[in-house]
């Protein structure tokens, strides 16, 4: 049987959230990807790439993997019901429950990772708690059915983590293989740990403003959850 992805877009998205966990996925046996907003006009990613949606929420059929990748254009997602609405109802009969990076913000705005561990990018990682969730310092989480990846590229080693889970470890290394997924970063500055608190400080300061935006709408969210909303 055909197994059905869908990954959200949205403007904004940070496209690799989308494309490193896309070239996985595409690669799945009997496989058809859904890629979702509330139309299918074209979508500016962060930094300009344009993205084209392929299934509307409106029209998308039942998913066995929905998946939230992040970028700063899901702060306003946090407290769009529709959005919300349709990610609650897919989760009621998905296989997996799924997001990248800043995605499981979203997830956890729909009340679906209330005592679930999760991961999320580090800068945002804590404001998970706000959601009743137990925010982990991982590249990958797998808590049930859910499984969330850590910031921008973990979505790659995320993807390999859902291909074993959903078709076994022969199949995920088989596309590991195809796709010469062999990392040797240039720098060991990949998390805060080792980047050193110099390097952490500016890149905090440099994205103070949006990550202020974004604990505002994850204070709404957490209200409006409260709430019953």
């Amino acid at each position: 049987m055909t197994f059905h992805i869908g990954l959200l877009i949205f403007p904004d998205i940070t496209q690799l959230d989308l494309a490193g966990p896309y070239e996985v996925f595409a690669k799945f046996p009997d496989v058809e990807i859904h890629l979702i907003w509330k139309d299918l006009a074209p979508i500016t990613a962060g930094g300009g790439m344009q993205m084209l949606p392929n299934t509307t929420i409106a029209q998308c059929p039942q998913l066995d993997l929905i998946c939230v990748p992040g970028g700063s254009g899901m702060n306003p997602l946090l407290n769009d019901l529709e959005v919300l609405d349709f990610i609650r109802r897919q989760a009621k009969g998905v296989r997996f429950l799924t997001s990248v990076c800043t995605g499981s913000l979203v997830l956890g705005a729909a009340g679906l990772l209330t005592g679930k561990r999760a991961a999320c990018h580090w800068m945002s990682r804590e404001m998970l708690s706000a959601f009743g969730a137990i925010p982990v310092a991982d590249r990958v989480v797998v808590d049930g059915n859910i499984i969330t990846g850590g910031g921008v590229t973990a979505g790659i080693d995320f993807a390999f983590v859902v291909a074993a889970q959903a078709f076994g470890e022969d199949v995920a290394k088989a596309i590991q293989l195809a796709i010469e997924y062999n990392p040797k970063p240039p720098f060991d500055a990949g998390d805060p740990e080792r980047a050193g608190p110099e390097l952490v400080a500016k890149t905090r300061a440099k994205s103070a403003k949006r990550q202020a935006e974004r604990q505002a709408a994850v204070d709404r969210a957490a209200r409006r959850l409260r709430e019953g909303v």
